[in-house]
Formats: structure tokens, sequence, C-alpha cells
């Protein structure tokens, strides 16, 4: 372990002179770009801005250097489009942040800033840091996905309404996309993004398909479903929406349910840790004061 300080040491070293580097080039090329926006007469963007575009600079460069593999990086992708991320620069900037929370909770558990140094501890916060911004990604995919699934049910109305006045599926996608922008920002983007698909002459199946992907929701893949066989069969789109509406309804009158029944459950643990031992204090403890003060001094006479 004493053998292992001084090569800490020195990529500490290492690391603190390669980041005052990398500041000095990146402050003479802001000058140089404020200098030619003042020359071409646009506005200076503030120093938040440039701050912040010079951290993505710094994520984006450290994540090209992450080796990737084709499995990996799609499955990463599709999380991010799922997160609500779909620019082509959130991949390596997600791989760029995963990489700088390991070598940063590397060198604080590692070397001697803090901590007495231990490289077992500095590996194993290499590894969380490593593992914590796909957690906190999948935790946000899955926040997007609710919000998505709590807008469904009105889009489904608006959609069957639109439909029935005589709006063709593609007319009705985009007017219930407008109509949800305030109400549910996130599937409005979602209807519009389906729309733009098929003015760039995409099929009207594989715009549905892609919708259900980008989602990952099992509510939005079985309405992709319906209206994917719709088209195909060439059934009435007004009563396949109708139906599916009221099986969504079922769905969730079920979920509501099935989240009271557990509520009994989830409701032991708070009153065991937090309200019986209050309740016990308030009821018992002046009893048992009351008992420590006659029974003490009696035993004590007895003696």
């Amino acid at each position: 372990m004493t053998m292992m300080l001084p090569l800490l040491a020195f990529l500490f070293a290492t690391a603190i002179v390669a980041v005052v580097g990398l500041r000095f080039a990146t402050n003479r090329g802001s000058v140089i770009e404020r200098r030619l926006q003042e020359v071409a007469g646009g506005e200076l963007r503030d120093s938040a801005d440039v701050r912040a575009t010079q951290i993505k600079e710094y994520l984006k460069k450290l994540g090209a250097r992450v080796p990737q593999s084709p499995g990996e990086m799609g499955k990463l992708r599709l999380r991010l489009v799922q997160a609500g991320y779909r620019g082509s620069e959130a991949l390596p900037i997600f791989l760029g942040i995963r990489m700088a929370v390991a070598i940063a909770a590397f060198m604080f558990l590692a070397t001697p800033l803090v901590f007495r140094p231990n490289l077992m501890m500095g590996l194993g916060g290499a590894l969380l840091g490593y593992v914590l911004p796909g957690i906190v990604l999948a935790r946000k995919a899955r926040a997007r996905q609710h919000k998505l699934q709590l807008g469904l049910p009105d889009a489904l109305d608006l959609l069957v309404v639109s439909v029935e006045a005589g709006l063709g599926l593609d007319q009705a996608l985009l007017r219930v996309g407008e109509e949800l922008a305030t109400a549910h920002p996130d599937l409005s983007d979602e209807l519009r993004l389906v729309n733009l698909e098929l003015r760039a002459g995409k099929g009207r199946s594989d715009a549905l398909r892609n919708l259900g992907e980008r989602t990952g929701l099992d509510d939005i893949i079985s309405l992709v479903t319906v209206l994917v066989q719709t088209d195909k069969f060439g059934t009435s789109v007004a009563q396949s929406l109708r139906v599916h509406s009221d099986v969504l309804r079922t769905k969730r009158r079920q979920r509501a349910e099935e989240a009271a029944a557990k509520t009994g459950v989830k409701m032991v643990f708070p009153l065991v840790f937090c309200i019986f031992p209050a309740i016990w204090v308030v009821t018992i403890g002046p009893a048992a004061i009351k008992f420590v003060q006659v029974l003490f001094p009696m035993a004590a006479g007895m003696k």
C-alpha cells in the first residue's frame, strides 16, 4: 500500500495539470469567440451559458474516449430517448458524465484528500460512480413513462372525438398533440414527432411502431398495435379507439385497486418504527416513571 501512494499522487497531480491546461485553452478560445461575436454584431452570451457549453465539451471529449460496444450503445441510446434526451450529443455526454463521476469518486477515496488513502475503497467508489448515472437515467425514464401514462387517457378521448368528427388519423394525431401541449407536454412532443415522421414520408405503421419503441410504455405499445391492425385490415378507427379506451380505463381502475390494496402493507413500517414508539412513550412513560419512583425507595428500605 505504501508503494501505491507515490503513484496515486502522481496521477492526481497529472489530472490537476491537465484540467488547468484545458481551462486555459478553453478560456483562450472563448475570448476569441467573444471578439468574433463583437465584430459580427452578435449578442454576448451569458457566462453561465458559456460555462455550460464548456462543461458539455469536456464531457463529450471524455465520453468519446470510452470504449464502445454496439449492443450496449444501442441500449443506452434507447434509454436516453425514453428519458427524453434525443439529441445526437446525448450519448457521448452521458458516457462522459459516467466516466467523470467514476474518476471523481476514485480520486476522492483513493487519495489523501479527506480520508486515509485506500485503493480498494477507491475502486469500489469508482464502480459505484460508474453505475450511479445509469440508475439515475433509469429513474428519469420511468418518471417520464409515468407522465405519458397519466396523459394517455386524455389523448385517447381527444383522439376518439377528433376521428368521429371527420378528421383522418394523421390530422387527429396532430390536433391532439397541439391540444395536449400545455397539460401533457411529453406526450404532445411524441405525437408531434409521429406527425413529423409522416410528413417526411415514413409509413404510418413504421411511425407508430417508432412511437412505441421511443416510449417503452405498454399502454402506448398496445395502442400502436390496435392502430396498425386497424390500418391493415381497414376496420373503423373510431370504434377501435373507443374499445381500446374502455380497456385502458379498466386497466387504470385495476391499477388503482392494486395500489389501494398495497397501502395497508406499506403503512406497517411507518406505524411500527415512527408512530408506535411515540404512543408508547406518551401512554406508558408516566406510569413507568411513577413505578420507578415508588418501587426503588421501597427496595432500598428493605435492604
